[in-house]
């Protein structure tokens, strides 16, 4: 937040860009055109240096500090919001949308002006009449051409018919395709990727449907299978044991303390123990998932394991 600071580094980043982008060239060659008249090579030259007006889309490297700005507020929405996660996104792609046909609107425009509005253009068109017409009707006509080519449904109203305007349709019809296609992987990889775990437990739950009916099971070991993966998983898989294993082992440890504070808090024999050891039994659990009328322990058989009961409940029976 030093001033002296921000001054010297807007001076090595941005200061340049900003100058040229914002220099008045319009204002100077209303200067030069009004102090001496020009002949014809001169005026031919003028008009070449009106390409210099293009230095002003410089602006546009700014985008990039935007577009940070906005992954940073993805990044906050993915901690709590998936919904609101998902519309930004798909707002931001909108947004890049519109600006593209915000872009090729000006382009189908600015290219015909520099050429002193050939009559071989669709802004001679007759039927338009854009020579006495508000800046919003030509913007709007423009926007129209150029995003009728870029849908890919033909040249609108407006076919080529000049040179000019048959490359700037050409460029617009390429560059509308290319946004199409990359609108469409965006897409789709936007909605795949809103809910992966719910994905990866159908993908899954079908493989175990597939497997039942290639086996030929009966129809009350399918049924309970099926219950099996509805309460074990309840709709979304993930790889646990992988992902605690990429964890440093500070928050391998605060994760699955967390996962079990329920648990800890229903054992009396968790709660008067000492915490380490606490943690260190917590890092040997494994969780199962019983369903209704299954035995989980005989009478008479071998003790290996001690259960920790942290959902529901169980039937002691004696034969």
């Amino acid at each position: 937040m030093d001033p002296k600071q921000i001054r010297k580094m807007y001076l090595k980043t941005w200061f340049t860009i900003d100058l040229v982008s914002t220099f008045p060239f319009d204002l100077l060659f209303t200067i030069i055109e009004g102090a001496t008249p020009m002949a014809e090579s001169g005026l031919k030259a003028l008009s070449l240096l009106r390409l210099a007006k293009i230095l002003a889309l410089l602006r546009l490297l700014r985008l990039s500090r935007f577009i940070r700005y906005v992954k940073q507020w993805e990044e906050i929405f993915n901690f709590q919001y998936e919904m609101a996660l998902a519309f930004a996104r798909i707002a931001n792609l909108m947004m890049l949308m519109m600006f593209i046909c915000h872009f090729n609107g000006c382009l189908q425009y600015m290219v015909p002006m520099f050429f002193q509005f050939p009559e071989k253009t669709w802004v001679r068109d007759r039927n338009l009449h854009l020579d006495n017409v508000t800046i919003w009707e030509r913007y709007s006509w423009s926007v129209f051409k150029s995003t009728s080519h870029m849908l890919c449904i033909g040249y609108g109203l407006f076919p080529p018919q000049g040179l000019i305007d048959l490359w700037v349709t050409y460029m617009s019809m390429a560059t509308g395709a290319l946004c199409f296609a990359l609108f469409i992987g965006n897409a789709t990889s936007l909605i795949q990727s809103m809910d992966a775990s719910k994905r990866a437990y159908k993908e899954k739950y079908m493989q175990v449907k597939e497997y039942m009916q290639f086996r030929k099971l009966p129809g009350n070991l399918r049924l309970r299978i099926s219950d099996y993966y509805e309460n074990r998983f309840q709709g979304k898989m993930f790889d646990e044991e992988r992902i605690l294993q990429e964890l440093n082992h500070n928050l391998r440890e605060e994760v699955i303390n967390y996962n079990c504070k329920d648990l800890v808090d229903q054992v009396p024999f968790f709660n008067e123990a000492d915490p380490s050891f606490v943690s260190a039994m917590l890092s040997k659990l494994v969780f199962e998932v019983f369903l209704i009328d299954e035995t989980i322990v005989k009478e008479g058989t071998k003790g290996r394991k001690m259960y920790f009961i942290n959902r529901g409940t169980v039937t002691i029976k004696s034969e």
